[in-house]
């Protein structure tokens, strides 16, 4: 569709304004493509301004535009912005470069490295659009739902998290971002430090910076956050709230440890803070990887783990349904700013949600996606070891869909960024995943986001070209032995 528009947009000069434009039929016999096709691509040219389509006359080329309106004066901003800055002991600036990288489409025949969420070919579409179509026809599924979420899906979640966690400790809402967003508000006053893990997910970092809070790094290792430096940063600060991803964390890939992690618990309850526990991938879990550990609320009876989980990352980035769950006092506070920011999760989105979860396709996707990410993670470590020895790769995941690379000393890690765009493949540089200053370059590579295992291997190759550019010619190559 896109080809076909491209070339109608060429064509267009050879109309004047007004100007019809060949027929449907006439299209699709010259192009040798559907009458689905053509009139996508019309359709795309028309809301573009350059075509007008009339119903059973055609399509015709738009007339000229008139010249643009002057612009107005938005001097004026600069100065009642920085006023209000001024007035803040932290700043909100919102810098939302970090999630944009996860979010915008790389140009076309670039291999994206640093894609966010599965491909569509690992998403269960199929799965989904039956469920949005069941649900649709559900009585009531157009009304408005319970502002907490529907009861089902919150004892859904309920039991995916375990004892002694219960669907009245439940929020829905519109996805993982949306819920870090509400328990950060919730937890901290502007002004206040955070701790968080480093390094950590842009986007946690965004929310905590527009909510005019400070964070405060806390390095992990492989075995997840070091509880001897969380215990200092709480004592230094004076910090109420710790965030972290104690399950594949992102971007290293970190598991907090059997050991670790009653010794989380109990630092926090000390310094009387709360623990944001953001379980974003569970469901990412790759088919090597053994049994998982559980959420840190489900050993936690005490109210000091914020639980925050997801279904976008397993299904879609369009399905944005998510959980916020904590017991005691904080609930009704999370509650109360969750009704104001979004008021509901829409009805038939959790509806879809629940057919979904509910259906026996869910966990025939739930074992394909598991067996894919394995072999895709196997492709591009064997990928990375045999092309790009030079590169440290400390941290074999076995779940989440990416890898944490080290760049060698001494390289300049947005001119290797840089390098690889021009080469045709997006990676994520290290930088805005630190709250502080890195200790050295890094790369994080995406493998879920990608077509398949053969195009791993050809973004590796390619990855390798923009280092031989940017560092300076190839490093020693692993041989065969």
């Amino acid at each position: 569709m896109a080809g076909l528009a491209d070339s109608l947009r060429q064509e267009l000069n050879r109309y004047s304004p007004g100007g019809k434009l060949p027929s449907s039929r006439a299209l699709v016999e010259r192009y040798r493509v559907s009458p689905v096709t053509v009139s996508r691509a019309l359709a795309r040219l028309a809301a573009e301004g350059l075509v007008v389509t009339r119903p059973g006359a055609g399509a015709f080329r738009a007339p000229a535009r008139a010249g643009a309106p002057a612009r107005g004066d938005t001097s004026w901003q600069e100065v009642a912005l920085s006023a209000d800055a001024a007035a803040e002991l932290v700043p909100r600036a919102v810098d939302a470069s970090g999630v944009l990288v996860t979010l915008a489409a790389p140009p076309p025949g670039v291999i994206e490295f640093n894609g966010g969420y599965l491909h569509p070919s690992l998403q269960p579409e199929r799965a989904m659009a039956a469920a949005l179509a069941r649900a649709g026809r559900r009585p009531g599924a157009w009304g408005r739902p319970p502002t907490d979420g529907l009861p089902e899906l919150r004892e859904w979640f309920a039991r995916g998290i375990g004892d002694p966690v219960t669907a009245a400790e439940v929020l829905v809402t519109a996805g993982g971002q949306s819920a870090l967003t509400t328990a950060l508000r919730a937890l901290a006053p502007p002004g206040a430090p955070v701790l968080v893990e480093s390094p950590t997910y842009p986007g946690m970092l965004a929310i905590a910076r527009a909510a005019g809070l400070r964070p405060v790094p806390v390095p992990v290792d492989p075995d997840g956050v070091r509880p001897e430096l969380l215990a200092a940063a709480f004592r230094a600060t004076g910090s109420r709230l710790f965030v972290c991803q104690p399950l594949f964390q992102n971007p290293t890939g970190a598991v907090l440890s059997p050991a670790r992690r009653p010794e989380v618990l109990r630092i926090a309850r000390e310094a009387g803070a709360f623990v944001v526990e953001d379980d974003f991938v569970r469901r990412l879990v790759h088919e090597d990887a053994g049994p998982l550990p559980r959420p840190l609320a489900a050993d936690d009876p005490d109210g000091v783990v914020v639980h925050v989980c997801s279904l976008t990352k397993a299904t879609s980035p369009s399905l944005r349904v998510g959980a916020l769950v904590a017991r005691g006092p904080v609930l009704e506070r999370l509650r109360a700013i969750h009704v104001v920011d979004t008021l509901f999760v829409p009805r038939p989105l959790q509806e879809a949600a629940l057919e979904l979860v509910g259906s026996a396709a869910w966990n025939r996707h739930l074992r394909s996606v598991s067996s894919a990410l394995r072999v895709r993670r196997d492709t591009l470590t064997a990928a990375l070891r045999g092309e790009l020895p030079e590169l440290d790769l400390p941290y074999i995941p076995s779940g989440g869909y990416h890898l944490w690379l080290r760049l060698p000393d001494g390289t300049d890690e947005q001119a290797v960024v840089s390098a690889a765009l021009r080469a045709g493949v997006a990676v994520a540089p290290g930088r805005p995943y630190f709250s502080a200053e890195p200790p050295a370059a890094q790369l994080r590579l995406s493998f879920a986001a990608v077509a398949g295992p053969a195009e791993i291997t050809e973004g590796v190759r390619r990855l390798r070209t923009a280092c031989d550019e940017a560092i300076g010619g190839p490093g020693p190559r692993a041989t065969a032995g």
